[in-house]
């Protein structure tokens, strides 16, 4: 009995209004961001007979991953019907050099304006930082002058720099925060070791470095995977991404259209940032609680 009553005092303990109110709002929050990925995974898997009925949100009676094949390998984009799996590998090979190229320089950047303090490291830090704010739309001229004047327009070593550029000032900043929380004695044991700039950056800071890594991996492969414009403007046709690929399925459809290839495309698309943000989720978080926003 006495057990009883000590159960009912810790449920009413645990029970307030405050904490229905909160599960309350997190169970609507969570419902809000899920219906629409719940839409699309059940029209994707219905006929194009059972989407014709009109009822969005009801599971599909013969569910079928037709749609799931036809948009990987046969959906038209354009002239060309090889699916969206064209994109995928296209994305595929802008992200992978695109985010270790901005990932190594962002950290060369973050370390030597940490540690060496090179003359003007202040304005050059501030400059970068401008990088940061300034709109893809308004320097997409120039750039395409630039590189049409490199001869890089249109090409793969293209839209790879462009990408390197626009994601060196984030990741200056990420890197020189993540630095900056590193204890100076560490340097300056390794100077008194005779360790130069390089040999400190890659034997001491760098093997440091794997949370902050982490956090910016997710970050850049999340950005480059999820760019429309700049992969549309610089990529060339023989490279257009993924996302610029699921645009010419969903725009180059004639007669019907057919709402569960578009959907299962879509899926497809964004499934590279979603199962990224699944895996290295407990990593980002720990990257950022590591020194992401210290400094």
């Amino acid at each position: 009995m006495a057990r009883e009553r000590q159960r009912r005092a810790a449920w009413k303990r645990h029970v307030t209004p405050a904490r229905l109110g909160i599960y309350g709002f997190l169970i609507m929050a969570a419902v809000f961001f899920l219906l629409p990925l719940y839409v699309m995974i059940v029209t994707s898997l219905k006929p194009m007979s059972e989407i014709r009925l009109g009822d969005i949100f009801a599971l599909p009676q013969t569910p079928s991953v037709e749609a799931w094949a036809i948009a990987w390998s046969s959906a038209c984009t354009g002239l060309n019907c090889e699916g969206i799996s064209v994109g995928f590998w296209n994305s595929m090979r802008i992200v992978v050099p695109s985010t270790v190229l901005s990932i190594f320089v962002g950290a060369v950047n973050g370390y030597a304006l940490s540690f060496w303090r090179v003359k003007w490291a202040g304005a050059l830090f501030g400059v970068l930082m401008l990088g940061t704010f300034v709109p893809y739309q308004v320097v997409i001229f120039p750039l395409v002058k630039a590189l049409a004047a490199l001869g890089l327009f249109g090409s793969l070593a293209g839209i790879v720099l462009i990408h390197t550029i626009f994601g060196m000032p984030v990741m200056t900043l990420l890197f020189r925060n993540y630095y900056a929380s590193v204890p100076e004695e560490l340097f300056k044991a390794a100077r008194i070791d005779g360790g130069g700039f390089w040999r400190i950056f890659l034997q001491l800071m760098l093997p440091m470095s794997l949370p902050i890594i982490v956090v910016a991996v997710i970050l850049q492969v999340t950005g480059i995977w999820n760019d429309f414009i700049l992969g549309l403007v610089f990529a060339g046709r023989e490279n257009l991404p993924m996302t610029v690929q699921l645009n010419n399925i969903i725009n180059s459809t004639q007669g019907e259209r057919a709402y569960n290839v578009n959907m299962a495309a879509t899926i497809l698309t964004s499934m590279v940032p979603l199962v990224i943000y699944l895996v290295s989720g407990r990593w980002f978080v720990r990257g950022i609680a590591a020194g992401a926003v210290k400094g």
